[in-house]
């Protein structure tokens, strides 16, 4: 192997970090400004994107345990990182495969699992980190807020019967 695609494989094992998960997808006759809405989008959601080639990514896959073969990887294919939000990441990958047309995603790698295209479309259909965290106090606070008012709704009638047996003694 010459050193330039040595370096280049030890840049991509380098990205590939099985701690916080990647996206696969294969592209066609996408243009410079979509790859870059792209990445924007993919680095506002805590990822990052970089396009690899095939046979660099399947060898430094491999290296790592994670066994792609070439098959899998049709066309030209770019990685959509996760940097500790993977659902996501998923849904901005899964949005821009929508919006374009041009992007298919081939699966991916989530919590020590490789993932089929659908498992990953699955994840990216979960409430997002900030969605769960209003939904769990929401959950929490829904009660306390029925609680309070019912115990408001005694203190306030208990004090309209003294005010209406005070005004009838009167």
């Amino acid at each position: 192997m010459s050193a330039e695609k040595q370096a280049l494989l030890d840049e991509v094992k380098e990205k590939i970090d099985l701690e916080e998960g990647f996206i696969i997808a294969s592209y066609d006759k996408l243009n410079a400004n979509v790859v870059a809405g792209v990445r924007e989008a993919l680095v506002k959601a805590g990822g990052d994107m970089f396009i690899v080639k095939k046979r660099i990514f399947a060898k430094a896959a491999s290296e790592k345990k994670v066994e792609y073969s070439l098959e899998e990887l049709e066309g030209h294919v770019f990685l959509a990182m996760a940097k500790g939000n993977f659902p996501a990441v998923a849904k901005e990958v899964f949005k821009v495969a929508k919006d374009t047309k041009a992007v298919k995603i081939l699966g991916g790698y989530f919590e020590d699992k490789k993932c089929q295209a659908s498992e990953v479309e699955q994840i990216s259909k979960l409430p997002s980190l900030d969605e769960m965290r209003a939904q769990i106090i929401g959950l929490l606070e829904a009660p306390m807020s029925q609680t309070l008012a019912t115990i408001d709704a005694l203190l306030s009638s208990v004090l309209h019967c003294m005010e209406n047996k005070i005004s009838k003694e009167t």
